[in-house]
């Protein structure tokens, strides 16, 4: 059985402190006014205190009626100071605790957004996105809570206790030690059951990760659901996950009927225990009314920080291990990295080489000795069956993957020795399944090249037959395609792909699928679209439909990660072998 991973305290600390120390300013700020406030809740105890001793010799007629309205009118005014002095120092609390908790948030979640948007693309086809966004959510959740925990938990405690207790030596020895052995007790008790519950809530997390995840996946294909009238299955599924998640939150919440409780019980010995040692000494006349009053309110203002600390060491736990979840995606690294002297790539030829390749997922072999050469502006096809290695040699060109042994080099320079963003950004693709952002027509083409003005993305709206298009939406050109574009249809969306393309404006073009998903008329029209688009262009065709292909310069057959067959459509078709048994087996020039 696999051992349940700890969480790592120090690490996530550590990375909370490097958001921290940005806006260390801030945070002192924040100290002076938190020991401020605290300071100020044992000034009205003192008063109070005065007061009854006052009070008492006014009753028992050794104070006089003029000097005891004198006191009261100064305790009066000390109080109103006091009280105006609080409710600003309390808007100066919650002023700068608002800034800091949004400044450090906003620097996680960007740090952490940029560095799994970087992370492999292998990464991203292997972990959910619901879970993605989970994580980083709560994440950004976690920075408050633990933020909150410091300044609103653990200070006020630590304040009180060194004020409380300076004042109880004063007063009752006895009653500081009791008042001490109470905090650390009641400390030590929740530090022992929220340790036991640390884990639960790791486990909590998971199973609400995975939950999430799935609601996220069926809505996803709720078409599929739909079209196979799957409701009640996907119903079933989602109880069971659903399940799994609940009595993963009972047992983490479970653990509070001992917290609770323990409490309870701790605080009212603990209260007998303080009050008895002041009460002997009351008896005995050696201190005041006043003082005996002063000491049992004074420790009331511990109760509250306390159940406050206890409060926060749940949140502290909880976000370590919302820390942890999200954090573990910050120690990933992208397997594709730039070399330190790697420099940006410029096309300018077009020039395309695969020289003796090997490639393997995991243990997968699928290229061994792969050698293909693509000379600028030419148009080559990739055909095959499905699992072939056709969309392998893509992500191996737009180096998603690296290559195990041999090299990719385009216009001679290896792809290992340049930026990968400077890479595929001089790259284009017309992919099979045009994605879009839920955004505009306009600003979905200008995606490619965001500092195109408008006349340059509007002629290349033009070259995709898009504004035709268009001129029909209520908004035309601005109006919103919805979430990946599903107020478009298969071939608007390909259209835009297109108009992406041409505004790029790169050297080198792949068209991955490109017409495969469109009806024979749609399919017909954008491939006179494409023809246009190829034009100057080294271009990297994928298609199973081998009439899409006819007019290639050179079409390459694989099978099995191997090329077997080589030469265009008319040389092919002269040749006995898999090209010519393929197109005599095509029906509407696909291949089953």
């Amino acid at each position: 059985m696999k051992k349940k991973k700890d969480i790592d305290f120090k690490y996530n600390l550590k990375v909370y402190w490097s958001f921290l120390k940005k806006y260390k300013l801030l945070f002192v700020g924040l100290l002076i006014v938190i020991l401020l406030f605290e300071a100020s809740r044992i000034v009205d105890r003192f008063l109070f205190k005065v007061l009854i001793d006052r009070g008492s010799e006014f009753v028992a007629g050794t104070l006089g009626r003029s000097p005891f309205v004198s006191i009261l009118l100064v305790l009066g005014g000390i109080l109103l100071a006091v009280g105006i002095s609080r409710s600003l120092l309390k808007w100066l609390h919650i002023h700068m605790i608002n800034r800091l908790d949004a400044n450090i948030i906003y620097e996680l979640k960007r740090k952490l957004f940029n560095h799994i948007i970087k992370l492999s693309y292998d990464f991203h086809t292997t972990h959910k996105t619901g879970s993605l966004i989970s994580r980083l959510v709560r994440g950004g959740r976690a920075v408050e809570m633990l933020t909150d925990v410091i300044i609103f938990n653990v200070l006020p405690l630590v304040l009180q206790l060194v004020m409380v207790t300076t004042a109880l030596f004063y007063y009752s020895w006895q009653s500081a030690v009791a008042a001490l052995i109470t905090v650390v007790v009641f400390i030590g008790y929740s530090f022992f059951i929220q340790h036991g519950q640390m884990k639960a809530n790791v486990e909590a997390n998971k199973a609400e990760d995975t939950e999430k995840a799935h609601i996220s996946d069926y809505f996803t294909n709720i078409d599929s659901i739909k079209y196979f009238g799957k409701e009640e299955s996907i119903k079933s599924r989602f109880a069971k996950v659903s399940n799994f998640s609940r009595l993963a939150m009972i047992k983490h919440w479970d653990y509070y009927r001992w917290l609770d409780a323990g409490h309870m019980l701790i605080l009212t010995l603990s209260t007998l225990a303080i009050i008895y040692f002041p009460l002997v000494d009351f008896l005995n006349g050696e201190i005041t009314l006043g003082t005996l009053t002063f000491i049992y309110t004074v420790f009331g203002n511990v109760i509250f920080p306390l159940f406050s600390f206890v409060h926060g060491v749940r949140n502290y736990y909880r976000a370590m291990a919302d820390f942890e979840s999200l954090f573990e995606y910050a120690k990933m690294e992208n397997e594709i990295k730039d070399r330190p002297d790697a420099r940006k790539l410029k096309i300018r030829d077009g020039n395309i080489e695969f020289k003796n390749v090997d490639f393997a997922y995991q243990k997968r072999k699928l290229f061994s000795n792969l050698n293909l050469k693509i000379a600028r502006n030419k148009k080559v096809a990739l055909v095959g069956h499905s699992g072939c290695g056709k969309t392998t040699f893509v992500r191996l060109l737009y180096r998603l993957y690296d290559v195990k042994e041999g090299a990719v080099q385009i216009d001679g320079k290896d792809i290992r020795d340049v930026k990968k963003e400077s890479l595929r950004s001089e790259l284009s693709i017309v992919p099979q399944e045009c994605i879009l952002f839920d955004d505009t027509v306009y600003n979905n083409v200008a995606f490619s090249k965001p500092g195109a003005s408008k006349k340059e993305v509007m002629r290349a709206m033009r070259f995709a037959q898009l504004d035709n298009v268009v001129k029909n939406f209520p908004k035309r050109e601005h109006t919103i395609v919805g979430e990946r574009g599903v107020k478009l249809s298969g071939g608007e969306k390909q259209r835009v792909s297109i108009a992406r393309a041409i505004l790029a404006n790169k050297k080198v073009l792949v068209l991955d699928e490109a017409t495969s998903s469109l009806d024979s008329q749609t399919e017909h029209e954008i491939q006179q679209d494409l023809q246009k688009l190829m034009k100057g262009r080294t271009s990297i065709i994928i298609a199973h439909r081998l009439s899409t292909i006819m007019k290639a310069d050179q079409i390459i057959v694989m099978r099995r990660g191997k090329i077997i067959q080589m030469g265009s459509h008319k040389q092919l078709l002269k040749e006995e072998g898999p090209y010519r048994k393929l197109w005599k087996m095509q029906k509407g020039g696909y291949i089953k």
